[in-house]
């Protein structure tokens, strides 16, 4: 039997939306004001699950105070009241839109996490827009 256990977090960061090979008027255009180029914040709020068995032993699928360490040290840290564009390196090359973000947070905590567990990423970049990433 597998459950998904889940722990929840938030961090707020800054970032532009653009190709740097493309015009201000051709980004603006497909990104809208998120191609400012002065930049925007969101307060993103995170739902990280963890899917497997329960642990016979502890009842456990994963201890979550684990978890939480995992969520501060690989995107709390490192995201947290930062610049994508500018301060982050895993967007040096890559725009940093709310489906590019999940992905780079599930490759962090993949390498953090054993391998017999699943992982989800639920990223809300407001609260009526949000990304789901599972790996596949």
């Amino acid at each position: 039997m597998k459950v998904k256990a889940c722990r929840k977090a938030h961090f707020n960061a800054a970032h532009r939306l653009y190709r740097k090979d493309w015009s201000d008027e051709k980004n603006f255009q497909v990104f809208g004001k998120c191609s400012n180029p002065l930049y925007h914040g969101h307060n993103y709020e995170l739902i990280v699950g963890i899917i497997g068995e329960i642990d016979p032993e502890t009842g456990f699928v994963i201890d979550l105070k684990i978890l939480k360490q995992y969520i501060k040290e690989e995107v709390e840290e490192p995201f947290d009241h930062k610049n994508f564009n500018e301060e982050v390196p895993e967007f040096k090359d890559v725009n940093p839109t709310v489906e590019n973000i999940a992905v780079v947070i599930w490759d962090k905590l993949r390498k953090r996490i054993e391998s017999q567990y699943e992982i989800e990423v639920t990223l809300y970049e407001t609260p009526r827009n949000f990304v789901i990433y599972n790996g596949a």
